[in-house]
């Protein structure tokens, strides 16, 4: 009876699946064009999964080797038994190895079995919690109909009429799993993501992340320009389908994990924003209906259940609506603070702050909807070249006393110093002094644009308002080219990534160092001594703009050793440091929430047992200080360095010439 079931069983789940996968790939291709080497992402993907995605994966050991257990042996399990038991290519060798997966698959669903337990807040439940039976139903099911075909159970054991009834029961366990596995990964079930991951691997938007060389992954986080001279082209996103068909793919594979939402600042803060519910929202807007299938975590303060959304609706509604609501509320996309931790721990390399930025154009450039001070912001930015509206002129106020070189005057340096809009800054001025004191120490051949200089642009982008960061790096970009020199350095890790990132769409390619990577390298060079460091215990806060999206991490810790000192870290740092709340345009918008994100990070600094938190970003300097009753003082890397600075003896040779850090450091960033 088997051997007539089963190939009826197989080949009917491989046709629903054909079939559910050309109904997903339509939904897909709602979207909007955009070219992708399909060849070449096929070609790309085994590589992809099993080495850009292991690699975030293996974070956590025990899911690593689960997924791998659970995933390789269904991958194996499903072809060995279309051979043998669909095509009847019965033969103890490929049954043998046929036991091997569906055993590693059924060790694996205990696994996920035990998760299931008692899962964390962070999991999606519902449909999710009969996963592991589904896999264990497969598992099973396929180990058992296959024991006759490599002589552990007599052949005929599952036929006759005293038979029939087990054979009919395993037939049905077989089904279950059949209908989980392949009817289930095509036609929404929670195996969904492993069709619409695989093919979102081979059809990344971002297909630069992926590892170029061994050992490597590649680094893609600038955001993508709009091309405004093309009036047909939507200013961002209004309606699910004005996404690209490879991110509505990409937003289709996410696996409901919630490692994004245990990770996101404005989801701790009580902000009406959930990364991963974001995620899902768009799957509903796309594929249409409601929210009331959600059963993960909610935008805290939103019930599930009440926002609904088509391929061709408003994601967000433009007037308030009466019955019902929109997929998502504006303050849901204006809370998050674009520190892409979401991006780094998603397993399956999900860009949810490109889908944020792209929601947010739409509100800024074709609604004019940008909250509490963000309007004024913007037009402070049109008008005067900062977001502040300060003088451009007064760029350099803080500076009168230090003579600071201009590059209009030298026309060639080794280095530009970009102040970035933190020269309006009290604060951040006594970080600016503290660094060109320790260029001076260096004797480093360097100087300013003054009020030439303009704001990157960074907070315009965040924003949503492409026209003005546009304008602003066209500008900028103009007036660089009228110079020369080996490389920009700022204390300012925005205007780095900025310049260095999203300046190259737009003609502008240059050399940028964060300024606690240029005094690394001037003190191993030599060209910098140092006192011993005779303070309290520090610790460290890793900004956003530099760790995650620009992969600088080490740096400024050496750096810190270099001064004598030991960093006590944080239990959040390095690539999970959480962010100050001070990116993304988060201070402007203001979304309430149930507490402070800066309040949040303080705590972290408190848990740590510091008594100074070193900082190298002038946003998470002001956040970090504005925390009520702190318990540790906040201080910038190069104000630290200029107070331990140690005025080298006059017949000291052991440095180098002023021209060659500069000219090394640019040579090694264009290797």
């Amino acid at each position: 009876m088997l051997e007539t079931l089963l190939p009826i069983l197989i080949f009917t789940a491989l046709v629903l699946a054909v079939i559910g996968a050309v109904r997903r790939i339509r939904l897909w291709r709602q979207g909007r064009p955009v070219r992708v080497n399909l060849l070449q992402g096929l070609m790309a993907l085994p590589r992809r999964y099993l080495v850009d995605l292991h690699h975030v994966v293996g974070r956590d050991k025990m899911i690593s080797n689960t997924h791998v257990a659970t995933a390789g042996g269904f991958v194996a399990a499903a072809v060995l038994m279309t051979l043998v038991h669909g095509l009847g290519i019965a033969n103890p060798l490929l049954g043998g190895l046929l036991l091997l997966a569906s055993t590693s698959m059924f060790v694996g669903s205990l696994f996920v079995a035990r998760r299931r337990l008692n899962p964390p807040a962070r999991l999606s439940k519902g449909p999710w919690m009969r996963l592991p039976k589904s896999l264990m139903a497969f598992s099973v099911g396929v180990f058992l109909i296959t024991l006759p075909t490599v002589g552990l159970l007599p052949e005929g054991l599952l036929e006759g009429g005293s038979s029939w009834l087990l054979a009919l029961v395993l037939a049905g366990v077989v089904a279950w799993g059949l209908g989980e596995m392949f009817f289930g990964m095509t036609w929404g079930g929670p195996m969904k993501h492993a069709f619409a991951g695989a093919l979102h691997l081979a059809f990344h938007r971002r297909a630069e992340r992926f590892s170029t060389k061994k050992g490597g992954t590649g680094r893609s986080t600038g955001l993508k320009a709009l091309n405004l001279e093309d009036e047909a082209a939507p200013l961002g996103v209004e309606k699910p389908a004005d996404f690209t068909w490879n991110q509505l793919l990409g937003f289709d594979a996410c696996v409901q994990c919630g490692r994004c939402e245990a990770v996101c600042p404005a989801f701790a803060a009580g902000q009406p924003l959930n990364p991963k519910k974001l995620i899902q929202d768009m799957v509903v807007g796309f594929a249409g209906g409601s929210d009331a299938g959600y059963t993960g975590s909610p935008y805290p303060g939103k019930p599930v259940g009440e926002h609904q959304g088509a391929p061709n609706t408003p994601i967000v509604a433009p007037v308030v609506m009466k019955e019902g609501k929109a997929l998502v509320d504006a303050e849901t996309l204006w809370s998050c603070t674009t520190c892409r931790a979401c991006v780094e721990e998603c397993p399956m390399m999900i860009e949810h702050v490109d889908a944020i930025v792209d929601m947010r154009r739409h509100l800024t450039l074709e609604r004019g909807k940008t909250p509490n001070k963000g309007a004024e912001v913007l037009d402070n930015l049109i008008a005067t070249d900062n977001p502040g509206g300060f003088d451009p002129g007064s760029r350099l106020n803080w500076a009168a006393d230090l003579n600071l070189p201009l590059m209009a005057d030298l026309k060639q340096v080794d280095v530009l110093l970009w102040l970035g809009d933190g020269a309006f800054d009290m604060r951040n001025q006594r970080t600016l002094r503290a660094l060109v004191k320790v260029l001076r120490a260096a004797e480093v051949d360097f100087a300013v644009l003054g009020a030439e200089e303009r704001d990157s642009g960074d907070v315009a982008r965040r924003l949503g308002d492409e026209a003005t960061f546009q304008t602003l790096a066209k500008r900028n970009i103009a007036t660089l080219d009228q110079y020369r020199f080996l490389q920009i350095v700022t204390c300012d890790p925005h205007s780095f990534h900025v310049l260095g990132n999203e300046y190259g769409e737009l003609g502008g390619h240059y050399q940028v160092r964060h300024h606690s990577t240029f005094i690394a390298e001037l003190y191993e060079a030599g060209r910098l001594t140092f006192a011993p460091w005779k303070g309290g215990s520090v610790t460290y806060h890793d900004p956003c703009y530099l760790g995650r999206y620009n992969g600088e991490y080490e740096a400024p810790r050496r750096v810190l050793k270099a001064l004598g000192i030991q960093v006590a870290e944080m239990e959040r740092s390095g690539f999970r440091s959480r962010c100050c709340g001070g990116g993304g345009g988060a201070p402007i918008t203001d979304i309430p929430g149930e507490r402070r994100i800066p309040d949040m990070r303080m705590n972290d600094v408190q848990q740590s047992g510091a008594e100074l938190v070193a900082v190298g970003c002038p946003q998470c300097t002001a956040m970090l200080e504005g925390v009520v009753d702190a318990s540790a003082e906040v201080r910038d890397i190069a104000e630290l360095v200029a107070d331990a600075l140690v005025e080298r003896p006059a017949d000291d040779v052991s440095g180098v010439s002023r021209r060659t850090v500069a000219a090394t450091t640019a040579e090694e960033v264009a290797l």
